[in-house]
């Protein structure tokens, strides 16, 4: 599925969303074409990539009143730059290094990016068990400025 960038009005990314909610965001009057294929259409819009909202959005969503970031899957693989904390190869999934199966929190400290091989053979075992270490050490990131980018 194709996916069209969100900027707020101050260029900030916020999401990514869909090309036909991209389209009817176009229709509605909440955001402008701040970047497209000009040789592909939608409709009547050139078939845009970057939507850059009219109107600025507070994205206060994005941090816990104690001014810490959300969780998210995402967020993990940003922080960790899509590559396995195993291995080092590309990863496209969350892996929780004390597995949930064992009282492992959700949480920026507990999960990590693996790739899907790393993850299968770890399964619900430690890290001491398979004798594995982390590349990186998991922590709470300060800020994501490459989440709504990233996708």
């Amino acid at each position: 599925m194709t996916t069209v960038l969100v900027l707020n009005a101050g260029f900030e990314p916020m999401h990514r969303v869909s090309l036909q909610h991209a389209v009817k965001m176009l229709l509605r009057g909440v955001a402008e074409v701040h970047e497209a294929d000009e040789d592909s259409m939608f409709g009547p819009f050139p078939r845009p990539r970057v939507l850059r909202l009219v109107r600025y959005v507070k994205m206060a969503w994005k941090y816990r009143r104690t001014g810490r970031m959300v969780f998210s899957r995402e967020g993990v693989k940003v922080r960790d730059g899509y590559r396995c904390v195993y291995c080092g190869k590309p990863g496209d999934t969350i892996d929780h290094v004390v597995p949930q199966s064992r009282g492992g929190a959700t949480s920026w400290t507990n999960c990590v990016t693996a790739c899907r091989r790393c993850n299968q053979c770890k399964a619900d075992r430690s890290l001491a068990e398979l004798g594995w270490t982390l590349r990186v050490k998991p922590a709470e990131p300060a800020s994501l400025p490459r989440l709504a980018l990233a996708v």
